[in-house]
């Protein structure tokens, strides 16, 4: 059985250790106090490209969009790039333009998945607690992006602040590992997409498209989804031709869908 109070005082020595694969801990980590410690990641840029698909009169075209992606542990977890968060970016690159679209990320890190939303086109909001927006801010200078992708502080559980449009399409990847944080997250997608005949729903509003792709690392990831499903339902997305790939790494990208 699970030892709550000792998962809570690991978690608190050390935010990281769900984010690593278990082989990384060794058998015996239940039983050592602080885990052992992963190479840091320390003020290194990294550049990552994705197939992007272009749909042109009747046919399609192929090319590749490529990040240059600062990443730095200091500021937190969110600072470096998650496998998650690769998943979701080659699947909307895959998907091809998103312009005329209002993306907002959540929990954004360093940024990745919105950049990419924004080099095919959306206008793009990409949101994190302070700590992280100054690697934000320098991943979309670095990318040549301002114009396209806003940066903003946005606290899960907190009301959207008043500059940020309401999103036509809400991306979310490597969300799910920090448990206190899971009810927050809830009711922020809550508030975002209110229920159909919610009073808050404005005249010719559109519920947004919710891509939500996280990898599972430990049994507690369970309480998240049973929060979830109390809002929402959701399905597996499966015209990715690389889910099986990712699949084989406990790796799932996700549609939401409001319940009404």
């Amino acid at each position: 059985m699970i030892d709550l109070a000792l998962e809570e005082k690991l978690d608190d020595l050390d935010p990281l250790r769900h984010l690593r694969q278990d082989s990384e801990l060794g058998e015996d980590h239940a039983d050592r106090l602080i885990p052992t410690q992963p190479p840091s990641i320390l003020g290194q840029t990294i550049e990552l490209t994705f197939p992007r698909t272009i749909h042109t009169g009747g046919h399609d075209l192929f090319d590749e969009i490529t990040i240059e992606l600062a990443v730095d542990a200091s500021p937190g977890c969110g600072g470096v790039a998650w496998p998650a968060g690769e998943v979701l970016s080659r699947y909307i690159a895959r998907r091809g333009s998103l312009e005329g679209s209002t993306v907002l990320e959540l929990g954004s890190g360093t940024g990745l998945v919105g950049l990419v939303a924004g080099k095919l086109g959306a206008d793009v909001w990409i949101t994190d607690q302070a700590p992280l927006l100054p690697i934000m801010q320098r991943n979309v200078a670095m990318n040549g992006l301002s114009s396209g992708v806003q940066v903003a502080e946005f606290s899960w559980g907190s009301p959207l602040p008043r500059n940020i449009p309401l999103p036509s399409v809400i991306l979310a990847a490597d969300c799910v590992y920090f448990e206190p944080a899971f009810p927050l997250l809830v009711q922020t997608l809550v508030e975002l997409i209110p229920r159909s005949d919610s009073s808050c729903n404005r005249a010719g509003w559109e519920e947004p498209e919710v891509l939500f792709c996280y990898k599972k690392r430990r049994k507690g990831d369970k309480r998240f989804f049973t929060l979830l499903k109390k809002e929402f339902t959701w399905a597996e997305v499966t015209d990715d031709p690389g889910r099986e790939t990712y699949a084989r790494e406990a790796i799932s990208l996700l549609r939401l869908t409001r319940k009404h």
